[in-house]
């Protein structure tokens, strides 16, 4: 199934697609997606989800879960995109965070932050927690998954490389999570190591990868995680990306205001961003 959230920034109620690609409302028997509603959407499986309220017009979506209290990310975790950046696989995952205040709808702008000069992009697969996790093994993990989605984890690279400490000044800035479209149960998803994953920018294919070049897969990544911390019902693991970044290009391309940006994973859904100065 394809769980979404829609309506203003703030005021987002919980959704489903129907299989004409309408928007249905859930709002009746769920308050949103986030919590333990995100463990159990096998409820869901027999739902007559026609009989459901349709939801008229076009509204925004919001990101499509709530409630997340960790955005966890990985770093060079394709072995394309480390070739790209001149840097040799980790032995392990390497972590980083990114603030949840950075989580946004998946059409919302990007906001390129005052004094940037290097804001980039990255087509990423999320993991969305459904089941709490700690010391899981990689054989348990995925059960505790309740979907994936696609994410944007977009970077400003001078913040993250030249202004000194951790990663996460630069990945944390408003709108740098988009997330969604939907959030994609594990049954309608398939192999999360065999997903096709793109971006464009201004209509041009700049990213066009696959999860099959992970170094760390999902399975591995929610157990090594867990091993560190709980993992909650809502947090997301942003997984990384494959080569095609603006770090990468000779000389680099980076974002600037009017630009616009296109990604998408394959039964994911597709996202659709323009880029604008943030004031």
């Amino acid at each position: 199934m394809k769980f979404l959230r829609y309506g203003p920034r703030g005021a987002e109620k919980p959704g489903v697609l129907d299989d004409n690609g309408d928007i249905r409302d859930l709002s009746g028997l769920i308050g949103d997606l986030s919590g333990e509603v995100l463990g159990n959407l096998d409820r869901f499986k027999d739902l007559d989800v026609a009989s459901l309220p349709k939801v008229a017009g076009e509204p925004r979506l919001g990101a499509c879960v709530a409630g997340t209290g960790k955005f966890m990310c990985i770093g060079l975790n394709y072995a394309d995109h480390a070739e790209e950046a001149g840097m040799a696989v980790p032995s392990e995952p390497v972590l980083f965070m990114k603030a949840t205040s950075a989580i946004c709808g998946p059409n919302d702008p990007i906001l390129i932050p005052r004094g940037s000069e290097k804001t980039d992009w990255e087509v990423e697969l999320g993991v969305v927690i459904g089941k709490a996790a700690k010391y899981v093994t990689e054989a348990e993990a995925l059960d505790h998954v309740a979907g994936y989605c696609v994410i944007n984890d977009v970077s400003e690279r001078g913040f993250q490389i030249e202004r000194q400490g951790q990663w996460t000044k630069g990945k944390s800035c408003d709108n740098f999570g988009q997330m969604g479209p939907w959030l994609v149960t594990p049954d309608e998803a398939g192999d999360p190591q065999d997903l096709g994953m793109w971006l464009e920018v201004n209509g041009e294919r700049v990213q066009d990868g696959s999860t099959r070049t992970m170094a760390y897969g999902v399975a591995h990544l929610v157990s090594y995680l867990s091993q560190f911390m709980t993992l909650h019902p809502g947090d997301v693991i942003s997984t990384g990306t494959p080569p095609g970044v603006g770090m990468g290009f000779t000389p680099p391309r980076y974002l600037k205001a009017g630009d616009s940006v296109r990604l998408g994973i394959d039964g994911l859904g597709e996202q659709s961003q323009s880029c604008v100065a943030d004031r």
